[in-house]
């Protein structure tokens, strides 16, 4: 029996890639496998192009992402002190301002005497100007007989911005006390109300000055300076202020003050009693502080504080209105008593130039006291007059005001 015959059935060739795959790429026939193999196509030179430069895009956006979300949330782990700094370039040149009583408290120690006493005038622009009173009043040092070192011991509040500008060309204690919404630049004169603002800013100012436990001497920068006045202070007293007019003691509360010199000592005495002084304004408004200083000084308050207080002689601590008689005792001579700058300055050139004529004269000339003032001039007490008032009216005389009241 034949044994039927098998033939092997072909299977049919497999199609194509392109045909089932419309997409893959053609095989490479170059390779030993004949395009046969299963091995993966390589990327062409310009898609590893593209992939590192969209890696490269990636990483960058990822870093300044990072940065920029450090500087908006730092913390003392994800930025240092120089990061910081390269950030912030101003921050090295920030400082903040100073405080006021810390800036005064260092200027205050700067100048002061051994002792804690200092030297302090107030200045405004329209006395700070060239060749006006301040230049006058530094130049009295200068000329005087032992003041030079005195200015040492000076310091100069500015009352305004160009008057603390002037200060700091021409002296090296200066203090800015500027007040908001009050112009101080202009002349003040007596008894106007920028004149009556300015008087008692002074009188707050100096509280503070003996709160920081300074004491001092005050004197208007109208006031001429000849010779050491520590020599003729009272060592016993709190507060001793000069005179318009000397009555013989320096005990009699009848003497008529001057507010513009005036020698305090800090203790708890002399501050109780400035604090009292400034709160009196507002029991007598529209007075200045020499005026409410007239009344308060019989107030029981005073001698309940035990303040101390001497009244200087017009013979070491004369003026236009009492001159001191002798050249050979005057510490200082004031240009009160005067109403105008043209004036003022006429007479206090004046006045220097009668001490300079003194100076030069042999010891036993002075001794026959052969040179006096010839000041005042033009400045008198008939000159001052209230500037609300008619010209015919002259400011009452201090005299007449102390008998109204007794």
């Amino acid at each position: 029996m034949a044994l039927p015959r098998f033939h092997r059935r072909r299977s049919p060739p497999p199609p194509p890639l392109s045909a089932c795959c419309p997409f893959a790429a053609p095989p490479d026939l170059s390779s030993p496998t004949g395009g046969g193999g299963m091995s993966p196509p390589k990327p062409s030179k310009l898609t590893r192009r593209a992939a590192f430069l969209f890696t490269l895009l990636t990483l960058s956006l990822l870093m300044l992402y990072a940065a920029t979300d450090s500087v908006r949330f730092p913390s003392a782990s994800s930025i240092s002190a120089s990061a910081f700094v390269r950030i912030f370039p101003s921050y090295l040149n920030y400082s903040p301002p100073p405080d006021p009583m810390e800036h005064l408290e260092e200027i205050l120690r700067n100048a002061s005497m051994g002792n804690k006493t200092v030297i302090l005038t107030t200045l405004n622009a329209a006395w700070a100007s060239t060749n006006s009173v301040l230049d006058l009043f530094l130049k009295s040092f200068m000329l005087g007989e032992g003041t030079h070192w005195l200015l040492d011991h000076l310091v100069i509040i500015a009352l305004d911005e160009k008057a603390y500008n002037r200060c700091q060309v021409i002296h090296k204690h200066c203090f800015s006390l500027v007040t908001e919404e009050v112009d101080f630049q202009q002349e003040a004169y007596f008894m106007t109300p920028n004149y009556v603002k300015m008087m008692w800013r002074r009188i707050d100012f100096l509280r503070s000055v003996l709160e920081l436990g300074y004491s001092f001497v005050f004197t208007d920068s109208d006031i001429m300076w000849f010779r050491d006045p520590f020599q003729r202070f009272f060592p016993d007293a709190d507060f001793q202020i000069a005179c318009d007019h000397f009555v013989g003691s320096p005990d009699d509360l009848h003497n008529f003050p001057n507010g513009g010199f005036n020698y305090v000592k800090s203790n708890n005495r002399s501050i109780a009693f400035y604090k009292f002084w400034y709160a009196s304004h507002e029991t007598y408004p529209g007075y200045h502080d020499q005026d409410v200083f007239n009344k308060i000084k019989f107030d029981p308050f005073i001698s309940d504080i035990g303040l101390k207080i001497r009244f200087l002689n017009t013979a070491y601590f004369g003026g236009l209105c009492e001159p001191s008689k002798d050249l050979n005792l005057v510490c200082t001579m004031h240009a009160n008593c005067c109403y105008g700058m043209d004036s003022k300055l006429h007479d206090l050139k004046l006045m220097l130039q009668d001490w300079r004529a003194f100076t030069y004269l042999p010891p036993d000339l002075k001794n026959e006291s052969v040179i006096s003032w010839r000041v005042p001039r033009n400045c008198s007490l008939n000159s001052l007059r209230r500037s609300d008032s008619p010209p015919e009216a002259v400011v009452v005389d201090q005299e007449e005001e102390q008998e109204e009241e007794n």
